[in-house]
């Protein structure tokens, strides 16, 4: 783990930590939910309860996050690959699996397994959204949370490695060629086109006006397009 992050807890033997940098995006989320998404989605609630409902709603996400993680680091475990942590930061968490998986098939289930527990939890919190509808705050949090699940899913299946659809794609193109190497580097130039068409969407946005999307938009293509140049070397 790396040695500026705050331990919270194990699980399996798997240290789960903070980066200084989620307190930053916990405070932006609460903010986006408690200033914009909840005032518009429900009207009568009092200034304390749209940033009650908000802060609890940043912090189960952030666990859906960690299972999210958990996901990935408890299948590697079980095909016997080291996973030295788990970190949140700004952008979500990172399972940190230190060893390659020893076949294509191992890393397609690694890294589908996590987008995979984001449509599980998705459809958990639908159901509560259904079950709870009559109780305004659980009804609100399970809605964002069951659209927010939804969305990691869909975006973690984007093939842009080193995202997980993108490590799907390299174990597909691993199982053919049955060359790593290869897949590696195939994986990466379509993880730098979708890091640049990423960055390219936010200069867009930024043109149009739209600066707090665009923005960050732009600034998570910079991060994967470094985040592929790392991987692949």
């Amino acid at each position: 783990m790396k040695n500026n992050s705050i331990q919270l807890f194990k699980v399996f033997g798997i240290p789960i930590g903070l980066d200084p940098s989620w307190f930053l995006v916990f405070v932006l989320i609460t903010w986006l939910l408690a200033a914009n998404y909840f005032p518009v989605e429900f009207k009568n609630w009092t200034t304390l309860q749209y940033w009650t409902v908000a802060a609890v709603t940043s912090l189960l996400f952030f666990v859906c996050v960690i299972l999210h993680e958990l996901g990935h680091s408890i299948v590697a475990l079980m095909y016997k690959l080291p996973v030295k942590s788990i970190t949140m930061y700004i952008f979500g968490g990172i399972s940190e699996i230190t060893a390659e998986p020893t076949n294509a098939m191992s890393e397609f289930v690694i890294a589908f397994v996590g987008p995979f527990t984001s449509l599980v939890l998705a459809g958990i919190f639908y159901v509560f959204e259904i079950v709870f509808a009559s109780i305004t705050p659980i009804y609100a949090m399970s809605k964002y949370l069951a659209l927010i699940n939804l969305t990691l899913a869909i975006f973690n299946l984007i093939p842009g490695f080193p995202l997980d659809g993108g490590r799907v794609f390299r174990s597909i193109v691993w199982g053919i060629t049955h060359n790593l190497r290869r897949a590696t580097e195939i994986a990466g130039y379509l993880g730098h086109a979708v890091a640049f068409l990423f960055i390219m969407l936010g200069v867009w946005l930024l043109f149009q006006g739209d600066w707090i999307n665009g923005l960050w938009i732009a600034f998570i293509g910079w991060f994967l397009e470094n985040a592929v140049v790392g991987q692949v070397q």
